[in-house]
């Protein structure tokens, strides 16, 4: 059974791609920790205890041990059901509702920092930044818009960070990224319940992006961060495919070369660290995304008798969204610290109009709690849970005059991630 995952990654020992669903908003993947999780990431850009940091802010290496190591994966499980209420999507698609399109999926992360003095640190993180997968059970109704929905990245992040002084350290990253994108929709059928034939696109693009970051000790008990990761610009380049039963009647003309832009958004994360007591610590976080850098993604062909043509406008119309998250430590005694979170996501989606079946997303409440063991002088485990309530969200997406018909109906949604984490210094 076909099934819409928030993530999926390869194991650790293959460095490859990875992708899913993010459990953050749009296609962003925030679970880059499992450290974090129990805070509902907040404090991200102000908490440097172990090598995670370089993908929050790399300035936080400053405040590691000589050398450190860390390694984490989250799994997450998703709940998507579809009630139909009204679509008109003509001979294109069968009545089906795809079913609960949630399975369990996990995404890796792996970072590691070295202190070449006691001022100056590198270090290098292994992430995945977004990802998206989403594939229907058929007959599906909406599979004239899309059936499947496949976006997979990997982020390799070398960085380097310096103590100006006490009170301040900088950091600076580079990022190489690599994204792969899948999509599948049905063109024609022969049989409007039960047989489709599927246009894909498979396409491909590697691009270099930045981060930076500071880190402000203003007292032995408030630390200050922020950072800022860049905008990554995909030119994706590959072929489209027509397969099925009636792959033949057009796919001389479908069947070739084609290419689709996407700019990836920047971030933006201010952090707060505050230790009220021996045994309280409070956190804050406030982020920004600039997601309206996707606004229509148009798939053009580069070759054959439509080369140059756009073949298909994915209408997303993002718009820039804002996180909020409140976290809290407890140290219950010298081993072990409990944590607790939450946090409301915004959604880059502007409205049911606008809302994709590959992406039916909206904003979600974060309530997460963790707890940290320290097994030893130099390791730790970290583990955390975090349920995302998402409202029922509501879907009218009409591209009837495209010939991909009305989908107009309801999303039940919620979200459960489990992670862990240990990390090293040696």
């Amino acid at each position: 059974m076909k099934k819409t995952m928030i993530a999926r990654a390869l194991p650790f020992a293959l460095v490859t791609l990875a992708s899913g669903q993010a459990a953050a908003s749009g296609f962003q993947l925030l679970e880059q920790n499992a450290s974090g999780l129990g805070n509902a990431y907040a404090g991200s850009a102000a908490v440097a205890d172990n090598a995670s940091t370089i993908f929050f802010n790399p300035a936080g290496m400053t405040q590691l041990q000589a050398r450190e190591v860390s390694a984490g994966i989250n799994a997450i499980r998703p709940t998507y059901k579809f009630t139909d209420q009204g679509s008109s999507v003509g001979a294109l698609a069968g009545t089906g509702t795809g079913n609960d399109a949630g399975a369990w999926a996990f995404v890796p992360n792996a970072y590691l920092s070295w202190a070449l003095d006691k001022d100056l640190y590198v270090g290098v993180g292994i992430s995945v930044p977004f990802g998206l997968v989403t594939e229907y059970d058929k007959p599906w109704l909406g599979a004239a818009q899309a059936v499947k929905f496949d976006i997979k990245t990997i982020n390799i992040n070398p960085s380097i960070a310096y103590r100006v002084n006490e009170k301040v350290s900088l950091g600076f990253g580079l990022n190489w990224q690599r994204m792969e994108a899948e999509y599948t929709r049905v063109a024609a059928v022969s049989n409007a319940a039960t047989t489709g034939t599927n246009v894909t696109l498979d396409a491909s693009d590697d691009s270099m992006g930045w981060n930076i970051g500071a880190l402000f000790t203003l007292s032995e008990r408030t630390t200050l961060g922020i950072s800022y990761r860049s905008k990554m610009k995909h030119t994706l380049t590959g072929d489209i495919r027509v397969d099925g039963t009636l792959a033949g009647f057009n796919a001389a003309l479908t069947t070739g070369a084609a290419k689709a832009d996407v700019e990836l958004p920047d971030t933006v994360i201010f952090s707060v660290a505050q230790q009220l007591n021996d045994r309280w610590e409070m956190l804050g976080d406030v982020s920004w995304t600039g997601w309206s850098s996707i606004q229509k993604i148009h798939i053009v062909r580069t070759s054959g008798t439509l080369i140059n043509q756009t073949v298909q406008t994915l209408d997303a119309d993002f718009r820039d969204t804002w996180r909020i998250a409140l976290g809290a430590n407890y140290k219950l005694d010298d081993a072990w610290k409990l944590k607790f979170g939450v946090a409301y996501d915004q959604t880059p989606v502007t409205g049911p109009g606008t809302r994709l079946v590959s992406l039916p997303d909206s904003n979600r409440t974060w309530l997460t709690a963790g707890a940290q063991w320290q097994v030893s002088p130099a390791s730790t485990v970290d583990m955390g849970v975090a349920y995302l309530h998402v409202p029922e969200t509501t879907i009218n997406n009409n591209q009837a005059a495209s010939g991909r018909g009305t989908v107009t109906g309801t999303y039940d949604a919620r979200v459960w991630i489990l992670g862990a984490q240990y990390s090293m210094a040696f």
